[in-house]
């Protein structure tokens, strides 16, 4: 409420009102031209009527402008991937086999006519089913053949064409039950299970710290600090970041596969676990990129899985 000021008697009280000045509007003479983004119809049917060759010309302009959008969207939308799959490379085409076929899927048309060639794959052949490797195999197969090969008799037989027969015989059966363990041991009659099996093995081959601190550099170090000697490890790793983000990867990419089959969007519970292991390899590849971004190590693990920065970039909704 204004103040009251008491004025001179018989004329009785009077209000004064404090009030900042109101600005003067500036001249419309003075103000900046501005052009308005979008025209109304009834300015465009104005235009296209007064002259048509400049707005066919506008026309042409806004079509390449609207394609070279396009062009640098896709190129972004392609370079930030899939938050589920990622970018496609040929160690990730390898865990639909496990490591076990040299030559990818052909491509197929809406006919199943393949499109294209089938590129070479990764592979692993020295990893078997049932938790066993071709090493331990072949050593408990010639262990076997040195058990049952038949005994050369300490004494002249009477028949001495009988021991030749039987190591005849013995081998003959050898070949055979070694071909039915090759068959048997071999991860192309395996369940999803053994090659989810197989693909954890391979990814602790591929990034354990045990090898690759053979062949990759390390991390350079900051001004004034000195590099510290590690303890030897007494196995295999099977605990550090890039190796539980690779095993994530294989599990993530077999469970999308299940998804995308016929009645797969019925399945709740799979895409209430696929979404658990987004996250869950989200935070690691977070932790990753801040302690190892620009190392070989964090160089070596997005090139060989084909993470993109949608995998550990934003919200990643289903």
């Amino acid at each position: 409420m204004p103040p009251r000021i008491p004025g001179v008697q018989r004329l009785g009280t009077f209000s004064l009102c404090l009030r900042p000045v109101v600005k003067q509007p500036t001249p419309a003479a003075f103000l900046p031209v501005t052009q308005t983004a979008s025209l109304s119809q009834k300015e465009k049917r104005r235009l296209a009527k007064q002259d048509p060759y400049r707005w066919a010309q506008r026309k042409q302009r806004e079509a390449a402008h609207k394609k070279i959008r396009e062009k640098i969207e896709a190129a972004k939308a392609s370079q930030h991937g899939d938050p589920v799959r990622g970018i496609q490379t040929p160690f990730i085409e390898s865990f639909d086999f496990a490591g076990q076929e040299p030559l990818s899927k052909p491509l197929l048309d809406a006919d199943g006519n393949p499109i294209g060639d089938r590129h070479e794959l990764p592979t692993s052949p020295h990893i078997l089913n049932n938790m066993i490797n071709e090493k331990e195999l072949q050593s408990a197969i010639d262990n076997a053949y040195s058990l049952t090969r038949p005994m050369e008799p300490e004494i002249t037989p009477e028949d001495p064409e009988k021991y030749q027969r039987d190591v005849e015989k013995h081998k003959l059966q050898h070949e055979k039950a070694v071909e039915a363990i090759k068959r048997i041991t071999h991860l192309s009659i395996g369940s999803a299970k053994d090659r989810l099996h197989a693909n954890i093995r391979r990814c602790v081959e591929t990034f354990g710290r045990h090898q690759t601190d053979l062949v990759l550099r390390p991390k350079p170090l900051s001004r004034g600090q000195e590099r510290e000697e590690k303890p030897v490890r007494g196995g295999p790793d099977t605990g550090s970041s890039e190796v539980q983000i690779a095993i994530l990867t294989a599990k993530i990419r077999a469970l999308a596969n299940a998804l995308d089959e016929k009645k797969g969007y019925k399945d709740k519970v799979g895409k209430r676990d696929l979404r658990l292991l987004l996250h869950r390899r989200q935070r690691l590849l977070r932790y990753m990129e801040r302690k190892e971004r620009g190392s070989d190590r964090w160089k070596h693990l997005i090139e060989t899985l084909g993470l993109s920065p949608a995998t550990w970039h934003g919200q990643i909704t289903l």
